[in-house]
């Protein structure tokens, strides 16, 4: 898991206002940040099938914010793929 020093400060970098925490902009910056360490694990500990599926259920989740967040504001889409230097 992310600590809370690195989780504040995504929160404060993706946030619309001071106690945003689930806008959907964060919420796929987090998963992005928990991806990026799962997927470091499982370059380590290749049978941990366990991480896998759960990193894999995070990718759809992540998916599907993405999707929800395309169609109610393109311009914050495109700021958080450009943020999180994500392919789309």
């Amino acid at each position: 898991m992310i600590n809370a020093q690195q989780k504040t400060k995504i929160i404060q970098k993706f946030s619309n206002h001071n106690k945003d925490t689930g806008s959907a902009e964060v919420q796929i910056a987090l998963f992005s940040e928990e991806i990026e360490r799962l997927a470091k694990h499982l370059k380590k500990h290749a049978k941990d099938n366990s991480s896998r599926i759960g990193l894999l259920k995070m990718v759809a989740k992540r998916r599907r914010l993405l999707e929800y967040l395309k169609k109610q504001n393109v311009k914050k889409y495109s700021k958080v793929i450009k943020g999180l230097e994500l392919k789309k």
